[in-house]
């Protein structure tokens, strides 16, 4: 999707659907439509509150749309970005190729030019997807949305140019992820994720190196061949390196599990299907690699992606066997089904070469956190104080909030095994947080926080500003806590 920054003052502007960012009890847009729809009350500006208006013969935009971003104390990056997600989503509807956004002084709140027009492109690409890709075309299909134009004063030109660039970057990164997690277990198997991260090492310059099974396998990679043996399809183990600056690097894993069955401890039938979203960590992590690529900030990051199928066979892994991990710990399996820890944990190991600075993993790890708190946060928690608080500030920044949880040292009994170092699942009670402090076993000298993304990584209903499926969580995160960083 293109993106544009034009100086046009909003009615003049040529277009097929002028869309108006504004906020409860804003002034009217100076059109005759607009003007009587608000005086009779009909159009309030409300959160999500939308009024669609032709256009007149005269010129400017064919049709204007209004979109609700809330009262005018509590705008956010995050309304704004939720507006216009709405905004771009009418647009497809309409079947209109490119539209022109304008945002209301109320409705920019505190936020400077350069952030409006990155969050306005951020929910522009959040809006405007659709996953074609499988489909027969039908005979009269709605076009993709190709551009988005952001009117501004000129003083802000300058500035909504800077913020444009980061816009466009996460916006890449976000399509490739969301397009990467709707690929069923059949075309994205792990040597398909490799082949992605080679593809993305290509295009950006970036080091990259891949183990194949015996390789893994001499790497000591226990626990990740324990999850793969009972697949036909081979795992994959991907490091990408992207050298921007001087220091230790940023490591960013992902886990990489491109259907999960569960296992001999096989999941229940009913949304199975879904189970290919448990590579939902894996594509932020090369998604945020699109980003870097394109903004080429100055900073040192690697990107751990253990790959595997988890499925039920004769040479599956069962409960009770006890595999040897890549730092050495035996773990017993209970619940062939926690298998993302078993993968990341290699990595996590894995990521000690690098002598990080800090690392950061985003997997679907528990059913727990659904429970403990829905679709609406990522599920917290780590080893350093202010690691977490830096990632908690950067998820909220790019609207992925996340929530802390504790890692006490009384969870760690639940991992308590009578014949290995530890086992891989403690049982109903507190499961999240079990499942942290199994990583956390792993995590040797760097500081570490762990993303729970299985209640944010898909949704399973459209919402206002989203459609059903894949939300690319963790891409806009990874990309603020990165720039931050590196001080862009």
């Amino acid at each position: 999707m293109k993106s544009l920054i034009s100086i046009k003052p909003p009615l003049s502007v040529e277009t097929p659907l002028l869309a108006v960012i504004v906020t409860q009890g804003f002034s009217p847009v100076k059109h005759a439509s607009v003007e009587r729809a608000v005086a009779s009350g009909d159009y309030k500006g409300k959160k999500d509150e939308t009024l669609l208006v032709y256009g007149d013969a005269k010129g400017g935009a064919d049709r204007i749309l209004l979109v609700g971003a809330g009262k005018p104390g509590e705008i956010t990056r995050s309304s704004l970005r939720r507006a216009t997600a709405i905004a771009a989503r009418r647009a497809r509807s309409l079947g209109t190729k490119r539209f022109s956004l304008a945002v209301t002084p109320e409705a920019r709140g505190g936020l400077g030019a350069a952030e409006v027009a990155q969050v306005a492109i951020e929910g522009a690409a959040q809006g405007g997807w659709q996953f074609m890709e499988l489909k027969k075309q039908p005979e009269d299909p709605k076009p993709e949305l190709e551009a988005i134009e952001i009117l501004v004063e000129q003083a802000d030109k300058t500035e909504a140019e800077a913020g444009r660039r980061i816009g466009d970057a996460i916006a890449a990164g976000y399509l490739f992820t969301r397009n990467l997690q709707m690929q069923p277990g059949n075309v994205c198997t792990p040597t398909y994720l490799a082949e992605q991260a080679r593809q993305l090492a290509t295009a950006h310059g970036f080091g990259v190196t891949i183990l194949d099974k015996a390789q893994i396998k001499k790497e000591g990679m226990g626990a990740l061949m324990g999850v793969a043996q009972g697949s036909a399809e081979e795992p994959r183990f991907i490091a990408l390196e992207y050298e921007g600056g001087n220091g230790a690097p940023v490591v960013l894993v992902g886990k990489g599990v491109t259907f999960d069955s569960g296992g001999i401890s096989i999941k229940p039938a009913q949304n199975m299907e879904d189970m290919k979203f448990d590579k939902s960590g894996a594509t932020a992590v090369l998604g945020a690699f699109e980003v870097l690529g394109r903004l080429k900030p100055k900073i040192n990051v690697v990107g751990l992606i253990p790959a595997t199928e988890n499925l039920p066979s004769g040479t599956a892994i069962k409960p009770g066997d006890v595999v040897k991990s890549h730092l050495g710990k035996t773990i017993e399996i209970i619940n062939t089904d926690a298998e993302g820890r078993l993968i990341l944990c290699d990595a996590l190991s894995y990521a000690r070469r690098y002598k990080p600075a800090a690392v950061i993993d985003a997997a679907t790890l528990t059913g727990a956190v659904v429970i403990a708190l829905g679709h609406h946060a990522i599920g917290m928690l780590g080893n350093d104080e202010g690691l977490l608080a830096e990632v908690r500030d950067a998820g909220e920044r790019a609207g992925e909030r996340c929530w802390p949880l504790p890692l006490w040292d009384e969870y760690r009994d639940l991992l308590k095994s009578d014949v290995a170092d530890v086992k891989n699942s403690g049982g109903r009670a507190a499961g999240t947080i079990a499942g942290a402090w199994f990583l956390r076993e792993f995590v040797d000298g760097f500081p570490w926080v762990h993303l729970d993304i299985a209640g944010t990584a898909y949704l399973e209903s459209e919402g206002a500003g989203h459609a059903k499926g894949p939300t690319a969580i963790g891409v806009r995160l990874f990309t603020e806590f990165l720039l931050k960083r590196a001080g862009a």
